[in-house]
């Protein structure tokens, strides 16, 4: 008698000297912590999605039953924290990982074991907010959490805890994540790589990964405040003991805003690398575009009192914040107009990630311009709590955040992979998550407009909203079915397994040197940078005076003497088997063995600690003494593990 068994291919190839689950708990390569990244994030990504549509659902007909005020809240805070923090946030970081060293040249991050820990940390917060539905404590204050709502007299469940304690432990993970990237972009490029030859997408990870390690130590501190609140009884934002709830919301949104820019910069890096490769052009206006991601960044720090302009801070507040978030909206217009630039006149070939990059400009701006109309105070007095402003934000969001994300899923697939998404299928996902994001959110413009609250959980049949809200639920479900075409895609051209080449776009930046997927040490050989985007005018020397000319000020373009080096046929590199420059190992060239950091199984058991310290709680407080020799054993261990494999004994 014979069996068989099933077996299902692996979506990512296993690297030499890798095998089974221990060999991913204990990994610190950074393209396999950004597949974990990736992974888990479209894992909450359909949990958040699940979310939406059952409020769709609830809010398809007035009077509905389907779910009950309670659950409606819970359902709301959950999606809205879920997407957050869950989502967006972690499926940048796996841009981040899995491109940044590949961009810099680089054979991995500054901090391998604190990047395998950063994640471990992000799992461990993102399932102890989420265990709430299992325990029937599902958090229901909003996942802006605005006190008193989310203190222990108005909110005496354990909901709120769960979700303060959960952001907490996510924190840890960011602010690490952040740090690890700053020393990585500062300190790693390859030779030559000046930060103005930095791809784009490097220099707005830089500024997110600042801007994670200032604020999220904001947030920490609100969560501080009003864990102890809830669990030890002070007063921080309880009135009645001398606190002040609107405190928490100036905390609160000292990081939510910054917070936004975290969510949407990594978004325009990755359509400031998807636009110039598909229009066979450099980007228009490289300086000014990093420029305005700098510049956003720095001004992301003084509008958060926009989200309170009818808090009744007065009317010198209120101008002063009016005028700042006018303001910011100059560095995102001329991020829109040199994307604009970029495809004038360019050969421009519309694949899907290209479609993706396209969409994103276009609802980006319809986002960035309801949400200057939030700029002046008497007109965010009428729009302040409608669907208006829940319209604005997802166009920003999903509009902005989620295409952007996808175009540059589709991408650098073929880098992650190496085999291509099928783009039929492709072009399929990107028109039903446009058509469906589309008709579920831009109905809402007029209907919050029309005067529906958001956060109710129902309407009256005599309001006029009926239509508006189907639409709007039929929208969401399409947007839905459009995600479900990206993941039968992903299973249907795996099975098809179409190879991609090295360079499958003709692409402008380092990542594309090296084989796909990359090899566990990134290069054979470490580039020499001369130029912005250097790997293509290594491909095309001619391009460079095409493109340039000579004479330019601008320290990144070659002239003179460079550019006649430049020409010369023999530094045009060869790109086969992964080599930047000729096809050889470093030990060919003299330079001896790679060297890359070994597994480590500390981090994870560091995060187990803890996870069960945020545990203690929601619990009990003896639970702490459990964690402890988790957080110690990861700790020493850390401390003492070797940084390298150990060198080969010579006979």
């Amino acid at each position: 008698m014979t069996t068989t068994s099933l077996t299902f291919p692996r979506l990512f190839p296993r690297p030499k000297g890798y095998a089974g689950i221990w060999s991913w708990i204990g990994t610190v390569d950074h393209k396999r912590i950004g597949t974990l990244y990736g992974v888990t994030a479209f894992i909450w990504f359909l949990v958040g999605g699940i979310e939406a549509l059952l409020m769709r659902i609830q809010l398809a007909k007035a009077e509905n039953t389907f779910v009950d005020p309670e659950t409606f809240n819970q359902l709301f805070t959950m999606h809205g924290t879920t997407m957050v923090f869950l989502v967006i946030m972690p499926l940048s970081a796996a841009f981040f990982n899995w491109l940044i060293p590949l961009q810099i040249g680089a054979r991995d991050v500054a901090f391998p074991r604190l990047n395998a820990m950063s994640f471990w940390v992000f799992l461990a917060g993102s399932l102890i907010i989420n265990a709430s539905w299992i325990t029937g404590n599902a958090p229901n204050g909003g996942w802006f959490g605005y006190a008193p709502y989310s203190g222990v007299t108005f909110n005496p469940g354990m909901g709120m805890t769960y979700w303060i304690v959960g952001l907490n432990i996510l924190g840890v993970a960011s602010i690490a994540a952040g740090l690890n990237f700053i020393v990585t972009i500062l300190n790693m490029r390859a030779p030559g790589m000046s930060m103005f030859k930095m791809p784009v997408f490097t220099w707005m990870t830089l500024v997110t990964s600042i801007l994670l390690v200032l604020a999220m130590p904001i947030l920490a501190v609100a969560g501080i405040q009003l864990q102890t609140d809830r669990v030890y009884g002070t007063n921080f934002f309880n009135s009645l003991g001398g606190g002040d709830p609107v405190m928490w919301q100036h905390i609160f949104w000292l990081f939510g805003h910054p917070e936004v820019y975290i969510l949407i910069l990594p978004a325009m890096g990755i359509v400031s690398e998807v636009l110039p490769t598909f229009s066979r052009k450099p980007l228009f206006g490289y300086p000014f575009v990093v420029f305005a991601g700098v510049v956003i960044g720095f001004m992301g720090w003084f509008v958060w009192s926009h989200h309170m302009f009818t808090v009744g801070l007065g009317p010198a507040a209120n101008s002063a914040f009016a005028i700042s978030t006018m303001l910011i909206g100059v560095p995102t217009g001329i991020k829109i107009f040199n994307w604009i630039g970029t495809m004038w006149r360019g050969n421009i070939r519309l694949n899907t990630a290209m479609l993706f990059s396209i969409s994103f400009v276009a609802m980006f701006t319809i986002g960035g311009l309801s949400g200057v109309m939030h700029a002046a105070p008497t007109a965010d007095a009428q729009q302040q709590d409608t669907y208006f402003v829940v319209a604005h934000f997802h166009y920003v969001l999903v509009g902005g955040s989620l295409l952007g994300i996808f175009s540059g899923i589709y991408y650098w697939w073929p880098k992650f992979t190496g085999w291509y998404l099928n783009e039929k299928l492709g072009i399929a996902n990107w028109a039903l998550m446009f058509i469906g994001f589309n008709l579920q959110f831009a109905p809402l413009h007029w209907v919050g407009l029309d005067g529906m609250p958001r956060r109710i959980y129902t309407y009256a049949e005599n309001m006029g909203w009926e239509g508006t809200n189907l639409a709007a639920s039929i929208g969401g479900f399409i947007l839905g079915f459009g995600v479900l075409v990206f993941m039968v895609n992903v299973l249907v051209s795996r099975m098809q397994r179409k190879v991609a080449p090295a360079d499958p776009w003709d692409g402008r930046t380092l990542e594309w040197a090296t084989s796909s997927p990359p090899p566990p040490h990134d290069f054979d050989e470490i580039p020499q940078v001369e130029y912005r985007d250097d790997f293509w005018f290594k491909k095309y020397p001619e391009t460079i005076a095409e493109y340039y000319g000579h004479g330019d000020d601008d320290p990144a373009v070659p002239s003179g003497a460079q550019l006649d080096e430049a020409v010369d046929e023999e530094s045009v590199p060869v790109i086969s088997g992964g080599a930047y420059g000729a096809e050889a190992t470093e030990s060919e060239h003299g330079h001896g063995k790679i060297h890359l950091p070994d597994q480590s199984y500390y981090p994870f058991i560091l995060s187990i600690g803890l996870a069960i310290f945020g545990i203690a709680f929601l619990t009990d407080g003896l639970v702490l003494f459990a964690g402890a020799p988790f957080f110690i054993w990861g700790l020493l261990g850390w401390s003492m593990e070797p940084v390298n494999d150990p060198e080969p004994e010579t006979p």
